[in-house]
């Protein structure tokens, strides 16, 4: 893929990556009528990548400058810490039964993904985009038959 070797061609192509992979992960929640859909895993997909790209590209304009120290990783942290948050705030206790688990869990697994997306790390991102759809969507399957969860359950 010649054309990505442009910065400006490959951030865009990047972001674009990252709202296809989010919003992947967004539909089939969206099918399960979730709270947290569609827009919100692409926006979560596309901030990861976003700030991880703004904190490689920065990185570059400032290696090598005198008295600066900057590291990338920082902003990778960061973006796991501000997803724990808003997952932390999904989570809510109803007597025995805990709801929202499940979203806090796909909201930062789509966040890494927008990471991955973000240091360029294509093939991972979009084979841990399939994989995540696969849990959410074959694991229910196997939970509602199997163990007397989701529908048929309880």
């Amino acid at each position: 893929m010649e054309f990505l070797d442009n910065p400006q061609i490959r951030i865009l192509f990047q972001l674009i990556l990252a709202i296809l992979l989010g919003g992947l992960v967004g539909l089939e929640r969206e099918y399960k009528r979730k709270e947290a859909g569609l827009r919100t895993y692409t926006l979560i997909c596309l901030g990861a990548a976003l700030f991880t790209i703004i904190s490689l590209e920065a990185f570059n304009v400032y290696l090598g400058k005198p008295g600066v120290s900057f590291d990338p990783s920082r902003v990778v942290s960061q973006i796991a810490l501000g997803i724990g948050f808003i997952g932390a705030g999904l989570i809510i206790f109803r007597g025995f039964h805990i709801e929202g688990l499940t979203t806090a869990a796909g909201l930062w697994v789509v966040a890494a993904i927008g990471v991955a997306v973000g240091t360029r790390l294509y093939f991972p991102a979009i084979f841990a985009s399939f994989l995540v759809v696969l849990i959410l969507a074959g694991l229910s399957l196997v939970e509602a038959k199997f163990l007397s969860k989701g529908k048929g359950g309880k």
